[in-house]
Parts: C-alpha cells; structure tokens; sequence
C-alpha cells in the first residue's frame, strides 16, 4: 500500500504567510497558495480563512500530514503579518508556539522555537510577494496542550510546539511500508556494484555525506530510525565495509544499545554522551538538554577529542553485534560540521 505524504508545520506556516500578504499587499483572498519547498519544488497549499487585521492580515492553512501519525495532523497553523519599518522578517510566537528556554538547540533561547529551515521557507513565501518589514506571528491553537505529548518540555521549549520542517513534507511511517523501502536502497546499492554504502538518519546527514566525502549514485542510504533493521540488512548482504554518518545526538544511542533511535521508544543520548566525557576526564561546562549544546559548549580541541570517543563507542557497538561488515562512523553537528570519526575511512575518500 503507497502511503500518502503530507506538509510540515513549516511548510504550513509558509502557506499561511503567503495568503496573508497577498491579502494585505495585494487585495487578494486566496484559497489556496504555491509555495516553494526547500527542494526547489512548488506546491498548492490549501488555505483555511484569510482576513485584514487592525494592523495587518491573518490566514490560517490546516495541517495535513498525510498518513503520517502526527501529533499536529488537522491542527490549525494560524500566521499574522504586520508591517513594521526596515526590510528584515522578525518572528513571534503566538498562542501554542513555544519559546527556547534552554541552549543547544538550533534557536538561541529567548527566540519563538520556530526552526531555521520554515523561517526560510516563510520569508521566502513572503518575499514572493513584499519586501517590505514584517512581524510575523505563528500561532496553533491548542499546541500547548499537543507539546506535552512531545519531548518539547525535557527540550526546554515552553509554551507549545515547535515549528518543524527540514523538507518541506512529512514522510508516513508506516514500519513494514518503510522498511521495504529503506531495503530497496540497499538492493539498489548492490546492484550498483556498491561495496561500501553509507548509512545516514536523515537529510543532514545526507549533505554532510555530500560535503565531506566522494560518493557515487545510490552509495548513501537514508536509515530514520530502523537501525536494527538496516545493519541487519547489510550485515547479511554482500558488502566490505559500511559508514555510518549522523549527529551525535542520534547515533550515540546505538553506544548505548538503542537500535531504534525514535526519540518515543528510545532514551536521550545526553547521559550517553556525558559518560564518554566523564571517562576521558573531560569537564564539561554547562548543563544542555541537547547533545548539540554539549559539544557547541567545548573548545575545538576538546570537542574532537569527544567526537572521537563517542563515534569509536558507537562503532564498536555497532561491530560486536553486527560482526559483518567493517564499521566505520563519523559524527557532525546541526550545521554538518565534523565533531570526530573512527574506523578506516579510507572507501570513501
């Protein structure tokens, strides 16, 4: 069965944005929006109620996350634009949005934990249609209640959700569905003559894979979380080597034998990470929900020396269970920088 994709809150906000400025910009009340995504593609997005305001214009978008179990499936991303002096795109939290409280997320604290990726997207939209300043105001109601059935609170993200979105469109998780797809990857692989694959969480690790290493078409192979499911995969293929690349904050569970490294059905990697630390003797200077602001926090030298002791646990946890292939792991923060590597990187130079 195909499983229906969805938008993220992100791509939602973005929507939202456009209609409201075409409104206030334009005299134009839309029922639907095109918007690009992060992949440089254009989408229609539905539009919920579009109106002026005393000092701007609101339009609601209504989130749709396909078959995907979302917690904000069919919740309402409410944005209201108001003109404000200079060019620059400033962002609010309004009701159900949280706030940053704590360090080590991609937001400092203090800002409305509205990611890097949908503001672009939402000042994209909107300079599709003004360059003139705005304040921008995401609301969801309800979101405060929905963001106590996340892991926003041990976040330090108070108030409500957080406005999410690194593609534009939420993929369906669906365990048999998925896995056969992730499996595809690897039979494509090995019908590449692929000996060496690269395993990656995700879409950061997939451009860090890009900006750090030499790999031909179908060598890297997105992993989510399954990742029991896909050494078992390549383990029992016919491959020399494997490399696995992601942030800390994922991978280091494995060190901890967490195989699914879902955040609801596995535990933090923050402990796993600090007990790396204390057996090197290394201090570490401020207390952070995040494993990013642990390593963000430390000196250069010492943030490798961690690096390299947290991807040689997770290799030789990944090693003592799957015997087969050799392992080799590289670490990277939020911005695709490398925090520490170990095993023979040699394939993929």
């Amino acid at each position: 069965m195909t499983l229906r994709t969805g938008y993220t809150t992100g791509t939602c906000a973005a929507a939202a944005a456009k209609a409201a400025a075409l409104c206030l910009f334009g005299n134009r009340v839309e029922t639907a929006v095109v918007i690009g995504l992060p992949d440089g593609t254009r989408e229609r997005i539905p539009v919920v109620d579009v109106h002026l305001t005393t000092d701007g214009a609101q339009a609601s978008v209504r989130k749709d996350a396909g078959d995907d179990p979302d917690v904000t499936d069919g919740s309402l991303v409410v944005v209201r634009i108001e003109p404000v002096d200079g060019a620059d795109v400033a962002f609010a939290a309004g009701e159900g949005v949280g706030r940053v409280t704590l360090p080590g997320l991609q937001i400092p604290p203090g800002e409305p934990a509205i990611n890097p990726g949908p503001r672009r997207m939402i000042t994209q939209a909107l300079r599709e249609v003004t360059a003139s300043g705005l304040r921008v105001t995401v609301s969801i109601p309800g979101g405060a209640a929905l963001a106590a059935k996340t892991f926003n609170p041990r976040l330090g993200i108070e108030g409500g959700l957080s406005v999410l979105g690194t593609s534009g469109r939420v993929r369906p998780f669906s365990a048999p569905a998925l896995r056969d797809s992730l499996r595809c990857g690897l039979d494509v692989a090995a019908a590449l003559g692929i000996q060496s694959p690269v395993l990656v969480p995700g879409h950061i690790g997939e451009n860090a894979v890009k900006r750090h290493y030499r790999m031909q078409s179908g060598q890297v192979i997105p992993v989510s979380n399954e990742w029991d499911f896909m050494l078992e995969q390549v383990a029992a293929g016919a491959f020399d080597q494997v490399l696995l690349v992601g942030h800390p904050g994922k991978l280091a569970k494995l060190a901890n034998g967490e195989w699914d490294t879902h955040s609801s059905r596995s535990g933090s990697a923050v402990p796993v990470v600090r007990g790396l630390a204390n057996s090197l003797g290394l201090e570490l200077p401020v207390e952070s929900p995040t494993v990013e602001g642990l390593f963000e926090a430390l000196s250069p030298d010492t943030r490798r020396q961690l690096g390299e002791a947290t991807a040689k646990a997770i290799r030789l946890a990944v090693q003592s269970r799957f015997h087969k292939p050799l392992v080799a792991v590289t670490l990277i923060n939020m911005r695709g920088d490398l925090l520490g590597t170990d095993g023979d990187q040699s394939p993929w130079q």
